[in-house]
């Protein structure tokens, strides 16, 4: 999986359970960084959500539970 097909899977999961709008979600995930295989090999990717608490912790719920489903994006 790519960092865009993530942001993709974030924004429909939260779309899909706590509604609001695509360009909400797009925004409040921001861009996800992708690291070094050799310096991550567990997991090469990290995001920082912006927005309202209740946002955050969503997106940060999220995150934590696609990280074991996808440790590793291209």
């Amino acid at each position: 999986m790519t960092s865009e097909g993530m942001i993709d899977l974030l924004v429909a999961r939260l779309l899909r359970d706590h509604g609001k709008s695509k360009h909400h979600w797009r925004k409040a995930i921001g861009p996800i960084r992708l690291y070094s295989r050799t310096t991550h090999p567990h997991c090469n990717w990290a995001a920082a959500p912006t927005g309202s608490i209740r946002d955050v912790a969503l997106i940060e719920d999220l995150l934590d539970d696609l990280r074991f489903t996808h440790p590793i994006l291209a």
